[in-house]
């Protein structure tokens, strides 16, 4: 699987939340199905994401790039640090996070 073209079609046609404060809550909440960490996320942040998924459930995966790099494989002009996926739509990216 090409992890970059699946996370692009998951947010073309699927429903995804992007940052730290709102995937971190969605993940506490159980209302994300997977996490995609970028490489250069502040660890407190990482370990806060971690912490809340054990309990939610929810899957993580870790991206092998930069914040910048993921916004751009997300087609957005800022830096994603950290997204959850609510609906892959037509992607295959949750098969990524299976434990």
């Amino acid at each position: 699987m090409d992890i970059e073209k699946a996370i692009r079609s998951a947010v073309d046609t699927g429903r995804v939340l992007f940052g730290e404060r709102e995937t971190t809550r969605a993940a506490g909440a159980g209302e994300i199905k997977l996490a995609i960490v970028a490489g250069d996320c502040p660890e407190e942040k990482r370990a806060a994401l971690e912490r809340l998924s054990e309990v939610s459930g929810v899957d993580i995966y870790y991206f092998d790039g930069s914040g910048i790099e993921l916004g751009s494989v997300c087609g957005k002009p800022f830096i994603v640090s950290m997204m959850g996926i609510v609906d892959a739509g037509d992607s295959d990216i949750l098969e990524v996070g299976r434990r």
